[in-house]
C-alpha cells in the first residue's frame, strides 16, 4: 500500500486528524510541508490524480487575503506557483492512498481516508 501525507507539524486540525485516523499505526511517508517544501514534480503529481491546482489551493491561508489573491482571477498557472512558493497555501492534509488523492479537513474526506486505510 502506498501511503504519502503531506501536513502541516504546527497545525491542530493536521494534528487531531493524525491522531483520529491512527496514522501511526500505517507505514505513512510523512512530509511536513513547512520543514520539507513541496517540490514542482510532487504538485504536479496530485494535481494530475486532483484534476487542477485549484483543488489543492487554499483560500483560507491568511496570505489569500494579505496579497489580494482574493480580488485576482488566479489560473491554473497561478495557483501551482502559489502552492510552490508558500507551504500555507497548500489544502491540507493530503493524503495519498494508492494513487487516490484525499485533499483538506472535510469530515467527508477524512471519511473517505478511514475507509482507504481500512479497506
Amino acid at each position: 500500500m502506498e501511503l504519502e501525507l503531506f501536513y502541516l507539524s504546527s497545525c491542530s486540525t493536521c494534528a487531531r486528524i493524525m491522531k483520529d485516523l491512527k496514522v501511526n499505526n500505517f507505514a505513512f511517508k510523512l512530509q511536513d510541508i513547512k520543514n520539507e517544501p513541496i517540490t514542482a514534480k510532487q504538485i504536479d503529481a496530485m494535481k494530475k490524480m486532483a484534476g487542477s491546482y485549484e483543488a489543492l489551493f487554499s483560500r483560507v491561508a491568511l496570505k489569500y487575503r494579505s496579497l489580494g489573491l482574493n480580488n485576482m482571477a488566479l489560473t491554473e498557472k497561478d495557483y501551482r506557483k502559489y502552492i510552490l512558493e508558500e507551504y500555507t497555501f497548500l489544502k491540507r492534509p493530503v493524503f495519498i492512498i494508492n494513487n487516490q488523492i484525499f485533499i483538506g479537513n472535510a469530515p467527508k474526506q477524512i471519511a473517505a481516508v478511514a475507509e482507504a486505510l481500512n479497506a
